[in-house]
């Protein structure tokens, strides 16, 4: 009986060995499931994710789009109005400094923060802003001051002016063989090519108020073998 209590005993050993890995094994299976619908959420959350960045790249596209859309209008609308315009030179007037049919860019803004400077290349209208016509013509003469023209010499307020613009000496002094005094919103223009420019010499164009001047010539773009700035 000893023996039998004995073996039962063993057997009792066995049994609760035996329930001891029962245990393990659902405890295992039990992580196992939890690591499984870990692995499932993370697997479902992942999806989720992957719908979301392709609606925020739909959502960036369209804004990217009307990103490029804005630059496009404000390119073709307020650059050429405010900032910067592309002009043509059209006659001799400014040779030999600026040729016939080359392309010039005008920029506009620096004469919103400063005042137009003496010798300055400007592009202005001469009837005013209700007409097409513009000229391209170098600033000689400033607000405030007395211009005359001496044989082919120039004189600001009684004193030579020392430039070498002019392609030919003047030949011909116009209105300015008298002294003409600028108001204080205008500017006494001169061409380079003296002896055919049309400029303030003459009634037709005469002293150029500021409320005309377009904007300063800057750069020549064309043609391509003169690009660059020019005095």
């Amino acid at each position: 009986m000893e023996k039998e209590f004995g073996n039962t005993d063993n057997d009792n050993i066995e049994v609760a060995g035996s329930n001891e890995n029962t245990e393990e094994d659902i405890t295992s299976n039990s992580w196992q499931n939890q690591e499984d619908m870990a692995d499932t959420d993370i697997t479902r959350t992942g999806k989720n994710e992957e719908k979301i960045p392709a609606a925020k790249r739909i959502r960036n596209n369209i804004i990217e789009l009307c990103v490029y859309v804005a630059i496009i209008v404000i390119c073709v609308a307020f650059v050429p109005k405010y900032v910067l315009q592309r002009t043509i030179v059209d006659g001799r007037s400014m040779m030999n400094t600026l040729n016939d049919g080359e392309n010039l860019l005008v920029e506009k803004v620096s004469y919103r923060f400063s005042d137009p400077g003496r010798f300055d290349v400007i592009v202005f209208y001469p009837h005013g802003r209700d007409s097409a016509d513009y000229y391209i013509k170098r600033i000689i003469g400033l607000p405030g001051e007395t211009v005359q023209i001496k044989g082919k010499d120039i004189y600001i307020d009684g004193e030579k002016l020392e430039e070498n613009f002019g392609k030919d000496p003047i030949t011909e002094p116009g209105m300015a063989e008298d002294p003409i005094k600028l108001g204080e919103d205008e500017f006494f223009v001169l061409g380079d090519n003296r002896t055919v420019s049309e400029d303030s010499r003459y009634e037709e164009v005469g002293p150029v108020k500021r409320e005309n001047i377009e904007g300063r010539a800057v750069l020549r773009i064309y043609p391509l073998s003169e690009f660059g700035t020019f005095d």
